[in-house]
């Protein structure tokens, strides 16, 4: 697929969960809190980072306050300053400040040692513009997630974070093909349906 094709794909799947009615899309976020509350995989992690949701992004603010919101630590990306096009994880707490990044998206407003090393997390949940169902993931474009998550396709003894993409079913395409800097997902959750790398639904 060329870079055009690429655009034109990104900004058609972006349309297409932009055009989801609020109450559509509110339903959606409900079942895909739901079908993440469920996973083991999410029930055994204590370290999460998870996203605020823009530009269509499943919500996912109510697991905060739902099955998984006791004795877990809850991290968002933050853009870093001194490293361009990468992503820090940064623990937050309920009802702390925030203030928006560049692009508008709400971050944790104070910063002093609080930032979580990536092998430190046990599950990031990230959202996508595009999957399939191998779980090859396509972003906005920036990189920011590929450039930060880039370590775990070097990791050959070690598990953690497990990486699980969240997106409406309508952003599922029949195929994605990888490129050498892609960093697979373990999982896509939908409204419908949890997608795995090893088979294609649960």
């Amino acid at each position: 697929m060329t870079q055009s094709e690429l655009r034109a794909l990104r900004r058609r799947l972006r349309s297409a969960r932009r055009a989801l009615g609020e109450a559509e899309a509110r339903a959606h976020s409900s079942a895909i809190v739901a079908r993440l509350e469920g996973l083991r995989e999410s029930r055994a992690a204590r370290r999460i980072a998870w996203y605020i949701a823009a530009d269509g992004e499943p919500d996912l603010s109510s697991l905060r306050g739902g099955l998984l919101a006791t004795g877990r630590r809850w991290y968002l990306p933050v853009l870093r300053g001194h490293a361009k096009g990468r992503l820090w994880f940064m623990r937050q707490h309920v009802d702390e400040p925030m203030r928006p990044n560049r692009y508008g998206i709400p971050e944790p407003a104070r910063r002093r040692n609080r930032f979580q090393p990536l092998h430190a997390l046990d599950l990031i949940l990230l959202p996508l513009v595009g999957f399939d169902a191998r779980c090859n993931r396509m972003g906005m474009g920036a990189g920011f997630y590929d450039r930060s998550l880039a370590p775990l396709r070097l990791r050959q003894h070690w598990r953690r974070p497990l990486l699980i993409g969240v997106a409406h079913e309508c952003q599922r395409v029949e195929r994605i093909d990888a490129r050498p800097w892609d960093v697979p997902l373990d999982a896509v959750v939908t409204e419908v349906a949890v997608y795995r790398r090893t088979r294609s639904t649960d």
